[in-house]
């Protein structure tokens, strides 16, 4: 995944060079890079409050990476790309004559990788530039389990828990705000996105928060 990090950057680095701005009516690329947290659904429901809506969700940490060429002075096509990552601890009772105990500790990650258009005043000179966008592509989600502790019984097998990899159709819907800190610098204050994801015929309803710097 790494390397599938620094060919994005190079390409849209590329890209944005290639586009520089030709014209002082708007800018005609940007890229962003900056630190993601994942509020990802666990699929697991614990009520309708919403101290029950926090507590069934993980909290993931990583990065994002995004470019826009900007076809007109408010839309751009985007390309993102973000990685946030998650480790987990399980310790589980299962049966009860007696009970076995199983333990074990998960390194989680969670990509997408995603295009669409962003809309946004791109000649825009204040201080502040909010924007939105809307994109879709492929969510990827890998688990791999280590430190497996249990006593296999038959109740449970310990050879079930295994390393887990899933696909499906991800989507980013939302938007944010940018600070102009000088001409070809932006910081974006903040960027909350509703990041849906589809596996195995049902839907990861994830919350994506963003913080960073844009360069143009």
């Amino acid at each position: 995944m790494y390397k599938l990090f620094l060919t994005f950057a190079l390409v849209v680095g590329v890209g944005i060079s290639a586009f520089a701005q030709s014209s002082t009516d708007y800018k005609k690329g940007e890229f962003y890079i900056g630190y993601s947290n994942g509020q990802v659904d666990t699929g697991v429901d614990s009520g309708s409050s919403i101290k029950a809506l926090l507590r069934d969700r993980a909290n993931f940490n990583g990065f994002e990476a995004a470019g826009v060429y900007n076809v007109s002075r408010y839309v751009g096509l985007k390309a993102d790309l973000s990685g946030t990552y998650n480790r987990t601890s399980f310790s589980v009772p299962v049966g009860s004559t007696p009970a076995q105990t199983l333990k074990f500790n998960t390194d989680n990650s969670l990509y997408n990788v995603l295009g669409g258009i962003q809309v946004k005043d791109n000649e825009n000179h204040g201080r502040f530039k909010p924007f939105l966008h809307a994109l879709v592509g492929v969510g990827i989600a890998r688990t791999k389990v280590r430190d497996v502790s249990c006593t296999t019984s038959s109740v449970f097998n310990c050879a079930d828990i295994s390393d887990n990899n899933d696909k499906g159709l991800a989507g980013a819907f939302g938007g944010g705000i940018d600070l102009r800190l000088t001409d070809h610098v932006d910081f974006r204050l903040v960027q909350v996105d509703y990041n849906p994801i589809r596996f195995n015929g049902q839907t990861d309803n994830n919350v994506r928060f963003g913080i960073g710097l844009v360069f143009k």
